[in-house]
């Protein structure tokens, strides 16, 4: 049974500093590529970041970029998302999630869209106060 568990949430002021965890087990974690995803009271969930299965390559949204960082470390079956200089628009619960096809590389597009995804956690939350 796959497993996908985040951590590190937490209540932060503005400017502050977050890592974010996710735990997979239950299937060769090192096989898939991996991602961050969002979701804000009242809006959609949106894309954050991705990580390829190697770790070669990452992607990230507009919003974020140059202010989180993804990684993975294959060895201890976890991925993380740094997130610096975090912002009140930054408030959601964040979900992690499993791609569905091993050691796939695809178009940066490819790794945005939920369904690309196939086991996901049950999300922490990240508050950021102004």
């Amino acid at each position: 049974q796959v497993q996908v568990v985040e951590s590190g949430g937490g209540l932060v002021q503005a400017g502050g500093s977050l890592r974010l965890s996710c735990a997979a087990s239950g299937r060769s974690f090192s096989m898939y590529a991996m991602g961050w995803f969002r979701q804000a009271p009242g809006k959609e969930r949106e894309f954050v970041s991705a990580i390829t299965w190697s770790g070669d390559s990452t992607y990230y949204a507009d919003s974020v970029k140059g202010r989180f960082t993804i990684s993975r470390d294959n060895a201890k079956n976890t991925m993380y998302l740094q997130m610096d200089n975090l912002k009140p628009e930054d408030t959601a619960v964040y979900y992690c999630a499993t791609d569905s096809r091993r050691y796939y590389r695809g178009p940066a597009d490819y790794y945005r869209g939920p369904a690309t995804y196939q086991y996901w956690g049950q999300g922490t939350q990240v508050t950021v106060s102004s």
